[in-house]
């Protein structure tokens, strides 16, 4: 058997173990991310991959297409990672063709990312559902989109604009994700 055969073999088709055990309380930035995927209606569907901090409830990396292919995840992860270069980090997701594939568990392992992912029947995803939500009922269901290039505009408009810097959050003791980081930076800086 040849060493790329083998490789592949390594990671097909497996899932991997819930390491979040709906522990939604994190207390750092960067230390658990979770994701999932969700379809927006065009002329047909596309679909958006989010990457939420679970710390903020920031989302740090997104990405809408056509298809819902791996390189869609891929492309969210990478994004997410571009923009906050975590040192250690898990990962969290359901356990869809696009997370247990070979190709999104070789990334993930190439740039060290822990692999966590839900249980048959488990809520540890709600909080990426949550998001997708309030995207659809504050954005989606409100307009009609023409194009693949509408929709990203629009997603681009709500996530960098209003969701990750004005939407305040009740978990976040009534703040925007931005405001919450930007809280827990300052104190980090006092205490050092």
């Amino acid at each position: 058997m040849n060493k790329s055969f083998q490789k592949r073999k390594k990671f097909e088709g497996k899932g991997r173990p819930n390491l979040l055990q709906r522990n939604f309380k994190i207390d750092k930035p960067n230390k658990i991310w979770v994701s999932d995927i969700s379809y927006i209606k065009t002329q047909g569907f596309v679909y958006l991959a989010a990457v939420l901090d679970l710390f903020s409830r920031k989302v740090v990396g997104w990405k809408v297409e056509d298809h819902m292919r791996v390189n869609l995840v891929e492309e969210a992860l990478t994004s997410a990672l571009f923009r906050r270069k975590p040192i250690k980090l898990i990962h969290h997701s359901d356990r869809g063709a696009q997370y247990t594939s070979d190709c999104f568990q070789r990334m993930s392992e190439k740039y060290g990312i822990t692999l966590s992912m839900n249980d048959k029947g488990c809520y540890d995803n709600a909080v990426i559902e949550s998001f997708f939500h309030t995207l659809k009922t504050e954005l989606i269901y409100l307009k009609r989109f023409e194009s693949k290039q509408e929709v990203k505009s629009a997603v681009f408009e709500y996530i960098e604009v209003f969701y990750n810097r004005q939407r305040i959050h009740s978990t976040l003791g009534y703040t925007s994700p931005e405001a919450f980081e930007n809280s827990y930076r300052e104190k980090q800086m006092l205490c050092s």
